[in-house]
């Protein structure tokens, strides 16, 4: 896998004008690359995408030193090999995606997020950072995932579904701890699930449904709050992602 450093991508850049670059991977001239970050061969980053912005200790850092983003050296991100980057995505420091990744447009992913492969994440969608994700995820647009989250291999995000993290929101001190989606379960359309919540492996959740306990495994959540009824034996199969 062919890998290069920000410092080689910035250079190449200046050699050829501010032009998309390189056989390895591509990049539009609107684009920003901040920190140590890697590209993967075969990348193609578009228009107005930022690359390793930094999280708030390291900006920090900058505005104290009083130095320009581009001098300071911390740690960027890495996105894997074969991967698009659509125009207006923003993806911090310490984010590391595998091969394949693709996103929408208008897409942020926060600090010390980990993406497997042959993940997509949709147009809009909000990852606040400390979120785990495995492989072969699909998360459709205008998603809000907060910190502490994990999300397993074969798992779909409808649209406009929204988790929390937060039990009792800036009122009582509370440990953040965003759900479970385990192997091969789907969320609907406008699904909310509810801090600390196990969505269990191949359970399905129900466009619009609020979820306030945890989901067991091949069973489906329906309603507000949601209910727990059998899935229907043509559903019990993993999600062909």
């Amino acid at each position: 896998m062919f890998q290069r450093k920000v410092s080689l991508v910035k250079r190449k850049i200046r050699e050829t004008g501010g032009k998309m670059n390189s056989t390895e991977f591509k990049i539009h001239n609107s684009s920003k690359i901040y920190g140590n970050s890697v590209i993967g061969k075969g990348t193609v980053i578009m228009e107005n995408v930022i690359l390793g912005y930094p999280e708030h200790r390291v900006l920090m850092e900058i505005l104290e030193q009083n130095v320009e983003i581009e001098n300071y050296d911390f740690p960027g991100c890495t996105i894997g090999p074969d991967s698009i980057i659509r125009a207006g995505s923003t993806i911090f420091s310490n984010v590391k995606t595998g091969k394949n990744f693709k996103t929408g447009h208008n897409v942020m992913i926060r600090e010390n997020t980990e993406i497997g492969d042959n993940v997509l994440i949709g147009t809009n969608v909000i990852i606040d950072g400390h979120v785990k994700i495995g492989n072969n995820v699909s998360i459709q647009g205008n998603v809000y995932i907060p910190t502490n989250v994990v999300i397993e291999d074969h798992v779909f995000i409808g649209p406009c579904a929204v988790l929390a993290n937060d039990k009792y929101p800036i009122r009582k001190k509370y440990d953040l701890k965003g759900p479970i989606l385990r192997k091969g379960s789907s969320i609907g359309a406008n699904a909310t699930l509810l801090p600390g919540i196990e969505i269990g492996e191949g359970a399905m959740v129900a466009g619009g449904a609020l979820v306030t306990k945890n989901v067991p495994a091949w069973k489906l959540a329906v309603g507000a709050p949601a209910r727990i009824q059998e899935l229907s034996e043509d559903m019990m199969e993993l999600n062909r992602i």
